[in-house]
């Protein structure tokens, strides 16, 4: 089980302390340090089954100052892809990869499903 968190924020050390609480193992990567590829991306998109939107840190500095908001729904799948590859503080997190299943951000509900 791989999960990707930002090692300073506060939701990413509450999912890690979940994954530990419960016995979880995982290989812990640090995604200012080592960014998704756009390949991951795109498996992980495609294995979500969430909008690619889900993927984007919108209450991020990054995204704010580019104004993404305004340009996400003008732009393609293929460009928004290389913009989340593009910087690790643009993509949300954290994200748990688990086989097929892909979790973006911490909600309890769902990863409570994952894990019954």
């Amino acid at each position: 089980m791989l999960f990707l968190c930002y090692p300073g924020c506060s939701t990413c050390k509450k999912a890690q302390k979940y994954l530990e609480d419960r016995g979880e193992s995982f290989t812990l990567r640090d995604i200012k340090l080592e960014n998704p590829s756009r390949d991951e991306l795109a498996e992980w998109y495609e294995k979500s089954g969430l909008p690619l939107k889900r993927f984007f840190n919108t209450s991020g500095l990054v995204y704010k100052e580019l104004k993404l908001k305004d340009k996400l729904p003008e732009m393609s799948e293929a460009q928004q892809l290389e913009l989340l590859a593009g910087d690790g503080m643009l993509v949300k997190r954290p994200i748990l990869v688990d086989g097929d299943t892909v979790l973006v951000g911490f909600k309890d509900k769902e990863w409570n499903e994952h894990f019954a």
